[in-house]
Parts: C-alpha cells; sequence; structure tokens
C-alpha cells in the first residue's frame, strides 16, 4: 500500500522513471536462460506453475529433497522448519532463480542456498539454523553458523530487490513478469543472438524444409552458403553464379542475385529457384531459373543443370525486385519492381498498373509443368486468365518494389492466419507500406503511396479500386522497408501473432500486431534490451545498421540481415536470430533432430564477433550513414520532400460509384498531386529500344523540364548527370542530338562547364537558365555504365 501511495504522489517525469524500472527486471532461470510456463502444474512448488524455471521432472526432485531432509530432522523440530525447507527448495523454480543463487555470470560459482532477507534470515536463525546445514555442504557457511549477524551477512544479496521472500511481492519485478515489456518509450526490448558473420551483403537466408535445418545464405554477389545447425558453414559455396550476376561495389547498387527459393517437395524433386540480375552491354533483365542439386553432393548445386524460366527486360538499373516465394498452393509468387527510376514513368499509366506488364507486380506461376510455350505452367485460378489485355502470370499489381514478403505459417495450435502474404513496399518521397496481397488486387502503386495520392488523376480514377497498406509511416521513420515475418516459431510463445519487421535506411525495427476483433495492427517499436534484459550468455543488444532482410529458419524462429557497409563486395554483413528475453519455452519443447546430411566439404566454425553492450537505457537503434550511392532499393536522383504528417481523424474512404462491394478497404478523393523533381534534377529521354544509360540530358529547372545545348559539353558534365542517375561512371558526352531533340521543350542551359564534382548541373558554371545561342540541333546527351569502361 505504501508503494501504491507513493506513486500516486509522483510527478509525470517520475512515472517515466517508474515505468523504466519496471522494464529492467531481469528474470533469469538457473540455467542462464528466461523463464518458462510449465506444460502441467506443479505438485510441490505450486507457487511455480504458472511461470518459472521449473519442470515437473526437476519439481519432482526438490519433494525429493523435502522428504529426505524430513528423514533427518527430529519430528517437533520439523514441523517447524519445514515451511522453511519448502521455501528455500523451491526458489530453484523462483523466475528469479539466477539471482537468488549469484547465477546471472555462469564464470561463478553458484550459491547452495538463495539469497536471503536479513529479517527472514534472522527469524530462520532464530528457531531453525540446523536446517543450513541439511541444505548446502558450503563448510564456510557451517562455520558462521553460531554467529547470526555473520550468517545472515553471508547470505545476504548486494542486490536486495531480489532478496527472498522481498521479491516475492516487489511491484517492479512481478508486474509485467513473464511478458514481452516495454521502455519508456514504448520500444519493445527484445535481444539478439549472431548466428553468422563476414558475409557480403546477404540478402536472404532460406531453408530446404527436408528435415535437416540446414540455413542457405545468398550474397548480392551471386554466392549461397550451407550453414549447419550448428552454425559451421561449408568451405564450398552451395551455389556460385557470380560470373553471371550484375552487381557492382558501389553502395546501394540494387542489382545482383535477390532472391532463391526451394521447390516445396524438396528433395524430391531436388530443386531451387533463384533470381538475379543479367546485363549485357547496356541491356539489364532479371532472370529466374531452375537449378538442380548435385547427385554426388547434396550440399552443392549441379551449375549444369541451370533452366531459365523467365527473363524480363529492366528499364533502369533499380527496383528490381527480387523475392520468391511457394505458397502452400505448390505454386511460385515472383515479386518484381516497377522498372526503375522515378514515379513509375513508363507509358500512360506505368509499368504497376499496366496488366500487359510483368514489372511492379507479384506473379504466379506452376514450375512443374509448361503450356502456351512457355517454361512454366499458368495457374488455372489466377485472377486475369481470362483477360486478353492482361498476362496470365499476373496474380496482384499496383506494386512499386516490394523488398521481402512472406507467408504466415499460422498460429501454432489453432492455424489462425496460415497462408496470409506480407509485404514491405518500398516508397517514392514521403511513405513506405506493409501490406497483405491478395489474389487479383491492386496495391494503388502509381495513383497511391502509403495511404496518399501520388498521381493525382489515377487516385481519381473510380476503377482503380485499390487496397489500403495496413500500415504505412512516414519518411522521419525511414525510408526503405525491409519487409518480415509473422514470428510462429516454438522458443518464444510471448512473439507468436507479432509480425517483425525493419528499415533498411533507419535502422529501426519494427512490429504490427492484429487485433483479432477489429483487424487493426498496432505498431509498436523494437529496441535491443536496457540494463540487465540482454545479460543473458551469448546474447547481444546492438546490430549494424542496414537492415537488408528477414528469414525464418524450419523451425521456424526468426532471424534478420543487416550489414554496416551496403555494398556487395564489403564482408560486413552478420545474421541475427531474435530473441525475446522475458519467457521461452517448456525445456524440451522445441528439440529438433535434425536429419543427417553428408558433408563432403571443410567445415568452417562459427565464431561469434559481437558483444554485448552494457547500457542503463535501451540501446538505440544504430545509425546508419549516408552511403556514398543511393541506398539499396531507392532511386537514386529522386530526393525525398518533406513528409506530410497523415490527419489525425482521417476521412472516411467511400466507396465508388460502380466499384464491387466487399473488395477491401478503398480510397476517398484524392489530396495530393504528383510530387515535383527538385530543381536540377535530370532524366534520360531515349528513342524506342535504346538500353538504359544512354539518352538526351533533360534537367527541371523553375518548374519544368527542358533540354541541354551542347557548347562546352564533355565527359565531366556527363560525369556529374550520370552519377545523379546512380551510374558510377560516365562512358561519354554525346553531342549534335545523338539521342533525338527535344522540341517541345525549352532550351534551359548552355555553355555547361563543370569540375566533375558538383551534385547537378546547376552548381556548374553556365550561361544562365534561359540563356543560349543554339537549336535543338545540339541538344546534348550521355552515356553511362555501371562498369569502368577501362577495364
Amino acid at each position: 500500500m505504501a508503494g501504491r501511495r507513493a506513486v500516486a504522489r509522483i510527478g509525470p517525469g517520475a512515472l517515466l522513471v517508474l515505468r523504466a524500472l519496471l522494464a529492467a527486471a531481469h528474470p533469469q532461470c538457473l540455467d542462464f536462460r528466461p523463464p518458462f510456463r510449465p506444460p502441467q502444474p506443479l505438485s510441490f512448488c505450486a507457487q511455480y506453475s504458472a511461470f518459472g524455471c521449473c519442470t515437473a521432472e526437476q519439481d519432482a526432485a526438490l519433494a525429493r529433497r523435502f522428504r529426505a531432509l524430513e528423514t533427518r530432522m527430529d519430528a517437533g523440530v520439523w514441523a517447524t522448519c519445514a515451511g522453511y525447507a519448502l521455501d528455500l527448495l523451491c526458489q530453484e523454480c523462483s523466475p528469479y532463480a539466477a539471482h537468488l543463487y549469484d547465477a546471472e555470470d555462469p564464470a561463478t560459482p553458484l550459491r547452495t542456498v538463495p539469497g536471503l532477507c536479513e529479517d527472514y534470515c534472522l527469524d530462520m536463525w532464530q528457531t531453525c539454523r540446523g536446517l543450513f546445514r541439511l541444505l548446502s555442504p558450503d563448510r564456510e557457511l557451517w562455520a558462521l553458523e553460531s554467529n547470526r549477524a555473520k550468517l545472515c551477512r553471508y547470505l545476504s544479496l548486494d542486490d536486495t530487490d531480489y532478496c527472498f521472500p522481498s521479491l516475492l511481492v516487489n511491484e517492479n519485478l512481478n508486474s509485467n513478469l513473464g511478458r514481452v515489456v516495454a521502455d519508456a518509450k514504448g520500444c519493445l526490448q527484445l535481444c539478439l543472438e549472431e548466428v553468422a558473420n563476414g558475409l557480403r551483403n546477404p540478402v536472404a537466408m532460406v531453408h530446404a524444409g527436408d528435415g535437416s535445418h540446414r540455413f542457405f545464405v545468398a550474397e548480392q554477389v551471386g554466392l549461397v552458403w550451407t550453414y549447419l545447425p550448428d552454425r559451421s558453414r561449408l568451405e564450398k559455396p552451395f551455389l556460385n553464379v557470380s560470373q553471371a550476376v550484375l552487381t557492382s561495389p558501389w553502395e546501394g547498387d540494387e542489382r545482383g542475385f535477390l532472391g532463391l527459393a526451394f521447390h516445396p517437395r524438396f528433395p524430391h524433386p531436388s530443386k531451387l529457384y533463384v533470381y538475379y540480375s543479367v546485363g549485357v552491354g547496356f541491356r539489364e533483365w532479371i532472370r529466374i531459373s531452375e537449378f538442380r542439386v548435385s547427385e554426388g553432393d547434396e550440399n552443392t548445386v549441379d551449375h549444369g543443370s541451370e533452366r531459365i524460366i523467365l527473363e524480363i527486360e529492366e528499364p533502369a538499373s533499380n527496383h528490381n525486385g527480387g523475392q520468391l516465394l511457394f505458397g502452400d498452393d505448390g505454386f511460385l509468387y515472383i515479386f518484381t519492381g516497377d522498372g526503375g527510376m522515378a514515379g513509375d514513368p513508363f507509358g500512360k499509366f506505368g509499368n504497376a498498373q499496366n496488366k500487359s506488364a510483368l514489372l511492379g507486380k507479384v506473379l504466379r506461376i506452376d514450375v512443374d509443368r509448361k503450356e502456351r510455350g512457355l517454361h512454366y505452367g499458368i495457374p488455372p485460378d489466377n485472377p486475369f486468365v481470362d483477360d486478353p489485355g492482361a498476362r496470365p502470370e499476373v496474380y496482384a499489381l499496383g506494386v512499386r518494389n516490394m523488398w521481402r514478403c512472406s507467408f504466415d505459417r499460422g498460429d501454432p495450435m489453432s492455424g489462425t492466419g496460415r497462408g496470409r502474404l506480407f509485404c514491405g513496399d518500398v516508397g517514392q518521397n514521403k511513405y513506405e507500406e506493409v501490406d497483405l496481397v491478395e489474389r487479383g488486387r491492386n496495391y494503388g502503386w502509381r495513383a497511391r503511396e502509403g495511404f496518399e495520392c501520388y498521381d493525382r488523376k489515377l487516385c481519381a480514377n473510380a476503377s482503380l479500386d485499390d487496397v489500403l497498406p495496413i500500415f504505412a509511416y512516414p519518411h522521419k521513420l525511414g525510408k526503405s522497408v525491409t519487409g518480415g515475418y509473422v514470428y510462429r516459431g516454438c522458443e518464444y510463445p510471448n512473439l507468436n501473432g507479432l509480425y517483425i519487421f525493419g528499415d533498411f535506411m533507419s535502422g529501426r525495427l519494427m512490429s504490427l500486431r492484429e487485433n483479432p476483433e477489429t483487424g487493426q495492427w498496432k505498431y509498436s517499436e523494437v529496441c535491443m534490451g536496457r540494463g540487465q534484459t540482454c545479460a543473458f550468455p551469448g546474447l547481444i543488444n546492438n546490430y549494424y545498421p542496414y537492415i537488408i532482410s528477414f528469414a525464418e529458419d524450419e523451425a521456424g524462429e526468426l532471424y534478420f540481415m543487416s550489414t554496416g557497409v551496403p555494398s556487395a563486395t564489403a564482408a560486413h554483413g552478420v545474421i541475427y536470430k531474435v530473441i525475446d528475453p522475458s519467457r521461452r519455452a517448456p525445456p524440451g519443447k522445441c528439440k529438433i533432430r535434425p536429419a543427417q546430411v553428408k558433408v563432403k566439404s571443410h567445415l568452417i566454425p562459427f565464431v561469434p564477433k559481437e558483444k554485448f553492450i552494457r547500457t542503463p537505457e535501451s540501446t538505440p537503434r544504430p545509425t546508419a550513414r549516408v552511403p556514398t550511392k543511393a541506398p539499396r532499393r531507392r532511386r537514386p536522383t529522386a530526393a525525398p520532400l518533406a513528409p506530410t504528417p497523415r490527419p489525425t481523424k482521417p476521412a472516411r474512404p467511400t466507396r465508388r460509384p460502380g466499384a464491387r462491394k466487399g473488395g477491401g478497404r478503398r480510397r476517398g478523393r484524392p489530396s495530393t498531386a504528383v510530387p515535383e523533381p527538385e530543381n536540377g534534377s535530370v532524366r534520360l529521354v531515349r528513342p524506342a529500344g535504346l538500353s538504359p544509360g544512354r539518352g538526351r540530358v533533360e534537367v527541371f529547372i523553375g518548374g519544368r523540364w527542358g533540354t541541354v545545348c551542347d557548347d562546352a559539353w564533355d565527359t565531366k558534365a556527363a560525369a556529374v548527370v550520370c552519377r545523379q542517375l546512380g551510374f558510377a561512371h560516365a562512358v561519354r558526352a554525346a553531342k549534335r542530338a545523338e539521342f533525338g531533340e527535344g522540341r517541345a521543350l525549352r532550351i534551359l542551359l548552355d555553355d555547361v562547364r563543370c569540375a566533375g564534382s558538383e551534385r547537378n548541373l546547376l552548381e556548374c558554371a553556365h550561361a544562365g537558365v534561359g540563356t543560349h545561342n543554339c537549336k535543338h540541333d545540339e541538344d546534348a546527351g550521355v552515356e553511362c555504365s555501371h562498369q569502368d569502361p577501362n577495364l
């Protein structure tokens, strides 16, 4: 009661401190792991049946020790001391057993008697001091038996909050016991375990579903590595297509090896499917291929078995998509980007809204059969198979660049949620979003970005019939979403149903949990645990900032991959396992028995490198420096506009005339126009059929696009343009309207002289905006490349 009166008198600032103290509690068992809920009620230490550190077997062992004590004491004395014996024995089952027995550090010796509060110790000494000798083999304790003060000091704890029995009524320690807790700012406090390191932009981690519990990690450069359940890595790569993969060392290059998935019936057939970027000259495309595992080594792919299933030309070097997933239906889902550049400028409505284009879509194909001259079959229930104006592969449309999607395994008990398809879709200038993808639905891009209109005319089109994301966040929280997973593993029951995802640019970890009654999703940020929250052996509370991808292992446990240097050639990538320090599953419940795999390659044992950082507050999310090139999956030249806050109470979306009912939430009237480029932005305009990286230079100044004359135009000016567009190299400066005349536009710049280091052409010397002595037959152009032309 005194504690409650004190809380009533303190101010708001002190309440925040108290809330932080509540989150600082550190339940831990004698095996140095979190407590759990026993599968069955305990019969002896019944007070810990709901939550503690004892299994039924451990409880039975304590009961046997109790009965053995009874036989060694006089019946009259036992009648007085039995309660003390029960109390002390059962502290091994306390959720704070590690504190009571000084076991937080595995290197220190365990106490033989739990830490006691002074009053309790003095009372016990007065009536039952002989019990200490029977409970403990500690001869130093025996020697103090006759000296009450020294004995009780010996049995005390440095941290008196955890002494028995006061910890039983300590509100700070018990109010959130067994639940994932939040710090003073509302961040869920979780911990991490390092699983692998030294990887070059690890873009994917998958399992084969074959019972081996191996996991396969793909690097952006085109190598896939095999890891065994003990986390050792095979020296020989599982797959190596690095010679075919198109990528570069430049930070933020979005091309490369981007995804893989094993056949759902693996190893019968022993097939897997990969998604990677390819380029020849100035042509670039994405390739989906099938490989078979080598007959002589189940940890190596037969590289001669590649069968190209699908190729899609990419008009620009960004927005390459990259996810491959097999659904419960056995079909392969392919997630493509919209083709790149900014604002999906391809065609009248963009690629994403064009059903006859494969870009900006979720595709669904049958890899087990072929038809119509294709290398795959079309599922008969694909939504647009009967639409002559649509590609039959299209499963959903209106996506910009979905980066990391996942199927929900469903609740382990009820199966609720199974088969739901979650995707993070990277935004343009204002919002990132998380979508629930369903058959035949339109996810709005480029009409909409997040909850807001992007293209005013498209957004007002009643036939759009688009679906709102389940969550969207502004660019003050992050600028490149990385989709995650709904946790359905066994080891951490409190996380069940929590969708955990992140942001590549801000390094922010986030979560969503659905209210099953309302269907609404509640957002919580995820922080690394403060103080002792993550002070378990092998756990850490920090990570590298560029969150590239998420994964789950064969048992459903959750991981993410991040790096400190977002370059395809920088070996700074680490894989982390997500850990809930508040509660685990009962011992033995989640035990796996991996199927044996014959290993022919040399094994490289795992050596963790990351360290726990002790801090009084929640570990702040890591700060990502701005990459020297464009961030992953984002348009290099599109400078983000200041985010427009969402109204506190948005207008209720209305159904448009003629729109069908029951098809998801719909938008109200548009509220914003298409974002205007910044002054100095450039674009390349190229004749039909010309590959990306070449074209006439057009510059945006004063609210309009215009051309540049070729007087004084040279490779230094071309280098400025190419760098703006995300290319590493300028091959040459083109003159004399080589790529066509921009007669419909004004000539905005002439006599442009650059040093080559400027951020845009406006920073170069020039005759003045709109001042020129030339005609359109002198329109300047460039040829850019991601590869060094001198190599």
